[in-house]
């Protein structure tokens, strides 16, 4: 990425550091920070990919209480926190953002469960679900599309019926 940005700038002869920042989505800070390094600085930062974020000293504390209550939110995590340790220096969204990370990484949560039923004789047993899809083209017209889905319990055969009113 830095090589990318140092090629579109060229030592002035090519493209302006709020251009660079507008099409690689980068804070104009940044641009003029890697623009200063050279290229032994790049090698160095590259190299280091331990970068370590304040949250990892409790990143266990985190997982026993997601464990244990996995709808819990990063705000009441955050909470939680703040009455463990004291002032956090970190902002909200911070939070937010680490407590997703770290629900995608443990998998928290309950997993749904599915176990055919075998003792149903076929044809005899569905599972009927009405929905709706709001904003369907139709002819260049938002429609509101109505739907049944019925899966039979034995077969798991599935049909669909559609409508445009309910």
């Amino acid at each position: 990425m830095i090589h990318k940005i140092k090629s579109m700038y060229d030592n002035g002869q090519g493209l302006s550091i709020r251009a660079i920042s507008r099409e690689l989505n980068i804070s104009r800070n940044t641009m003029k920070k890697y623009l200063a390094m050279d290229a032994q600085g790049i090698c160095v930062m590259m190299e280091d990919t331990s970068r370590e974020k304040w949250l990892d000293g409790y990143r266990d504390y985190l997982i026993n209480q997601l464990k244990d209550y996995p709808k819990l939110s990063a705000v009441k995590l955050m909470r939680r926190l703040c009455r463990k340790v004291g002032k956090l220096p970190i902002s909200e969204r911070s939070m937010r953002r680490y407590v997703q990370n770290l629900k995608a990484e443990v998998a928290v949560g309950q997993y749904r469960y599915y176990e055919p039923i075998i003792e149903t004789v076929p044809g005899v047993q569905c599972q009927v679900d009405p929905g709706e899809l709001r904003g369907v083209l139709i002819n260049g017209k938002p429609h509101t599309v109505y739907f049944v889905a019925f899966v039979l319990s034995y077969s798991r055969l599935m049909y669909v019926g559609l409508s445009l009113q309910p």
